[in-house]
C-alpha cells in the first residue's frame, strides 16, 4: 500500500533543516501577533492554526502577543474577543500572553541606543512632507533637512518628545538608513511618533508610541521567537526588521513569509469590516454574515471545520483566492458527522390524515445521526394533524416531481406512507390544507407488501409543534471579489438575510443549546442564536444543497471563454 502521508510544506521543511543544523538549539518558538484594532476574521485563523500547530508539532511554544502600538484604534473589547477566538479554535497560549506595551520601556531604550550610535534622528517634517520626500520606485527620496543633527541635539529632542513637550505630528524619530534605497521601507522610516492618547494597557504613561515596524521584530527578539511566521505583505519589511536587529546587535529570529488566506465573496480587511459595522450594514462584528470568527461561531461554524479547512488548503508561498464553496464543503463534512438531526417546517402547509383516529397520537422512533450510531434515537410525536413544507406539494406536479400531489403517495420520514385525496383552498384560491389518508401498515416508513415510493418528506405534528423563527443567511456579497469594486458597499447582497417567523418545529428543538449546530432534515444546518428566549431563533449555518457552486462554475466558465 502506498504511503498516503501528506507532503510537508515549505515551513516544516525549513524547521526540519534548522533542527538538523542546530540553528536554534532545536528550539521552536512561534507567536500569533494580532493588533487589537478589530475582531479576528477567517484569514487570521490561518495564522493562528499555522503558528500553534507548528509549535505543537515540534514540541515547542507559541505566544499570543498583542501588537498594541496604536492607542487610537485599539480597544479592550478587541483584546477580549481575540482571546476568546483563539481559545474557541482550540489553542492554548498557556502563560505566554504578552503585549507590545509590556515592552514600551525596552523599545524606548533601544531607540535611545540608535540615537546614541548616530543611526536615528528627530525629524520635524510633517507626515505629509515625509511622504512627499520619500520618492518612488523610480526616483530616490530626499534627505530630511534635520537628518544630520548632532547626537546631543537628537537626544535632547527625543527626551522632550517623551516628556510631552510637543504636539501631535510635530516631530518623529526616524532611522537613518538610505533615502535612495530601492526598498521604500528602508528610506529613513519613522520609529516613533507623538500621540497624546490614552492607551488601553498603559493609560497615560506614554505620549510617544513605537511604529509597528519598529516594535514587531524587536518583540520577537525579546521573546526569543525562533521562527517568525508572517504573511507575504511583510516580505518587503523583513530587510528593515533585520536592519534594526543588526544595528542593535540583539538576538535575531528567522522570519518566514507565507501566503495569506483570500476567500471569494468576502473581504479580509478589518478596516472595511469595521466600516460595515459602523455604518450599520450588519448588526455587529458577530453578525453571522461576517467572516469574523465570532460571526462564524454565531452562525454555527465549528472549530474543527475551520481547522480541517486550513489543513486542506495547506501553506503556500504564492497568494491565491480560495472559493467559499471549499470552506462550506469542509463545514458540511464536519457537521454531517457530529450534528444531530431534527425536523422543522419553515413554510408550513397543514395536512389532516382523515383515517387517523381523532384525539390520538403516538411516539415514533427517529434517528439522531445516521453517521454516528452512538447518537442513538429520539421519539417524535405523530398525530392526525401535521405540517409539511409548502414546497413539498404541487397541485399539478411535473414528471420528475416525486413529492406530494393529488392522488400521490409519499413517505413521511420515520412515520407512514400517506396519499393526498383532497386539496382545500380559501376564497382566493390559495391552498390552505390537504386531506390525506395513511397506511397504518407502513409504520417506520416501510411497506410490508414491498411497494416503493420515490418521495420522502419531513413533517411535524401540529399538536406538539413549537413556534420558532429562522434567519436564512446567505453570502454578504454577490460578487467574488468585492474589494475590487470602487465602492465595495455596492457589492452587498440585498438577499443576504431572510427572516421567517413562526416556523413549526419538533418539540425537541425547544431544548437545543445555543451554539450547537443541528441539521434540519432536508433543509440544512441551523444553530440556535443567543438572541433566543421563549421563542427560539435559529440561524442557517449552511444549506444542504449548494446553489453557489453552480454560479461559481458558470463564472469560471465565462472567464475561460
Amino acid at each position: 500500500m502506498e504511503n498516503q502521508t501528506k507532503p510537508r510544506h515549505f515551513i516544516q521543511r525549513i524547521i526540519d533543516e534548522d533542527n538538523i543544523s542546530g540553528k536554534f538549539e532545536n528550539r521552536v518558538h512561534t507567536r500569533f501577533p494580532p493588533e487589537p484594532n478589530g475582531y479576528l476574521h477567517i484569514g487570521h485563523a490561518k495564522s493562528i492554526c499555522l503558528n500553534f500547530s507548528i509549535a505543537d508539532e515540534f514540541g515547542g511554544k507559541c505566544n499570543l502577543r498583542f501588537d498594541d502600538t496604536n492607542p487610537i484604534a485599539e480597544e479592550e473589547e478587541y483584546v477580549h474577543s481575540i482571546q476568546a477566538d483563539v481559545k474557541w479554535l482550540g489553542y492554548d497560549w498557556e502563560d505566554r500572553l504578552y503585549f507590545a506595551s509590556d515592552y514600551f520601556q525596552q523599545l524606548y531604550d533601544y531607540a535611545i541606543d540608535l540615537v546614541k550610535s548616530g543611526k536615528a534622528y528627530v525629524c520635524e517634517l510633517t507626515p505629509e512632507e515625509i511622504r512627499e520626500t520619500r520618492g518612488n520606485l523610480k526616483e530616490p527620496g530626499k534627505e530630511s533637512p534635520f537628518r544630520n543633527r548632532s547626537v546631543d541635539e537628537n537626544m535632547d529632542l527625543f527626551t522632550r518628545m517623551k516628556n510631552g513637550e510637543f504636539p501631535n505630528g510635530s516631530r518623529t524619530l526616524r532611522a537613518k538608513i538610505d533615502m535612495a534605497h530601492p526598498n521604500m521601507n528602508m528610506r529613513d522610516p519613522v520609529i516613533y511618533r507623538i500621540l497624546h492618547a490614552h492607551h488601553h494597557n498603559t493609560g497615560d504613561d506614554w505620549c510617544i508610541y513605537p511604529m509597528y515596524d519598529w516594535a514587531h521584530g524587536l518583540e520577537d527578539s525579546i521573546e526569543g521567537v525562533t521562527h517568525s511566521l508572517c504573511s507575504l505583505e511583510f516580505e518587503d519589511h523583513r530587510p528593515l526588521y533585520d536592519w534594526y536587529l543588526e544595528a542593535l546587535d540583539v538576538y535575531r529570529p528567522q522570519q518566514i513569509e507565507f501566503a495569506r488566506l483570500n476567500l471569494s465573496y468576502t473581504i479580509m480587511s478589518k478596516r472595511l469590516l469595521k466600516q460595515l459595522v459602523d455604518d450599520n450594514h450588519v448588526s455587529g462584528w458577530d453578525d453571522p454574515r461576517m467572516p469574523t470568527l465570532s460571526g462564524l461561531r454565531r452562525r454555527g461554524y465549528t472549530p474543527g471545520a475551520i481547522r480541517n479547512f486550513m489543513d486542506e488548503i495547506g501553506v503556500a508561498k504564492r497568494n491565491n483566492v480560495m472559493e467559499m464553496t471549499k470552506l462550506e464543503f469542509a463545514l458540511k463534512s464536519d457537521l454531517n458527522k457530529r450534528s444531530q438531526r431534527r425536523m422543522a417546517v419553515l413554510n408550513p402547509l397543514k395536512v389532516v390524515i382523515t383515517n387517523y383516529p381523532e384525539g390520538e397520537d403516538e411516539l415514533l422512533d427517529a434517528i439522531n445521526n445516521p453517521e454516528d450510531e452512538s447518537a442513538g434515537k429520539r421519539q417524535v410525536p405523530f398525530g392526525r394533524e401535521l405540517y409539511i413544507e409548502q414546497d413539498d406539494f404541487m397541485e399539478d406536479p411535473p414528471k420528475k416531481f416525486f413529492r406530494l400531489g393529488p392522488g400521490r403517495e409519499v413517505r413521511l420520514r420515520y412515520a407512514y406512507f400517506i396519499t393526498c385525496n383532497e386539496v382545500v383552498k380559501d376564497e382566493n384560491g390559495n391552498i390552505t390544507e390537504l386531506k390525506c389518508t395513511y397506511d397504518p401498515e407502513t409504520k417506520g416508513g416501510n411497506a410490508p407488501d414491498g411497494r416503493k415510493v420515490k418521495g420522502t418528506i419531513h413533517w411535524v405534528s401540529a399538536k406538539h409543534a413549537i413556534n420558532g423563527d429562522v434567519r436564512l443567511y446567505d453570502r454578504l456579497f454577490c460578487v467574488p471579489n468585492p474589494a475590487s469594486k470602487e465602492n465595495f458597499i455596492e457589492a452587498l447582497n440585498p438577499d443576504s438575510l431572510t427572516v421567517i417567523n413562526e416556523c413549526k418545529m419538533e418539540p425537541e428543538l425547544a431544548h437545543s443549546e445555543i451554539g450547537i449546530t443541528i441539521q434540519f432534515e432536508r433543509l440544512g444546518y441551523f444553530c440556535k442564536d443567543p438572541d433566543s428566549n421563549d421563542n427560539p431563533i435559529f440561524n442557517r449555518t449552511v444549506p444542504l444543497r449548494d446553489s453557489w457552486a453552480k454560479i461559481e462554475k458558470q463564472l469560471h466558465s465565462g472567464a475561460k471563454n
